[in-house]
């Protein structure tokens, strides 16, 4: 059974059954447990990834400490993009936090596959907004740093994405809001007083 995701891009393309079917196929869907490492950093990425099922963490070493800066859920993609595209190693790791269902598609088959779609302008719209939404994200979350206090990064995340609060252990949302565990721990207890 494909993920919502497939079912949302077959509705943007007007490829016939044959095709569509075609271009599936070169998805291989596997079970990952959790704490399973898909690609770790310094590795040039040769898979994308789509999450059928369960939760990622993308994240990079710094001076041995790791440091989240991304989460992934169900019908969305994930690849060190710059590696994947450019042929260079990745400046992060990408793990499970949950046993995961994904569907892997290997770079050459998903080059053949946009190169041969390039034409369909439903599809390439369709990328474009995936990409675009992607850096959207990264974008307020810089400014979120720069601009907001821990606790409020921490109320937007509870307001903007809560899954990240109901899956995610705590050590991985503290390093996501660039905060100690204990910080987290007051914050939340502050957060809590005031519901």
């Amino acid at each position: 059974m494909f993920s919502k995701f497939f079912e949302e891009l077959k509705a943007r393309g007007p490829l016939d059954k044959d095709k569509w079917d075609e271009y599936v196929s070169h998805y291989n869907r596997i079970e990952v447990p959790a704490k399973a490492v898909l690609l770790k950093e310094g590795e040039i990425s040769k898979r994308a990834y789509i999450v059928e099922q369960g939760c990622m963490r993308v994240w990079f070493n710094n001076n041995g400490k790791d440091i989240t800066y991304h989460f992934v859920f169900e019908n969305e993609v994930v690849t060190s993009a710059e590696s994947f595209i450019k042929n260079v190693p990745s400046l992060f790791t990408i793990e499970t936090i949950e046993p995961c269902v994904v569907h892997w598609i290997h770079k050459h088959d998903l080059d053949r596959i946009l190169g041969e779609m390039h034409e369909i302008p439903e599809v390439r719209k369709a990328y474009l907004d995936a990409i675009i939404e992607r850096q959207f994200h990264y974008m307020k979350q810089f400014l979120s740093f720069i601009k907001d206090t821990p606790t409020q990064r921490y109320l937007n995340l509870i307001e903007e994405n809560p899954q990240i609060i109901k899956r995610v252990p705590q050590h991985y949302i503290a390093s996501y809001l660039g905060i100690t565990p204990v910080s987290l721990s007051r914050i939340r207890s502050k957060v809590k007083l005031y519901q």
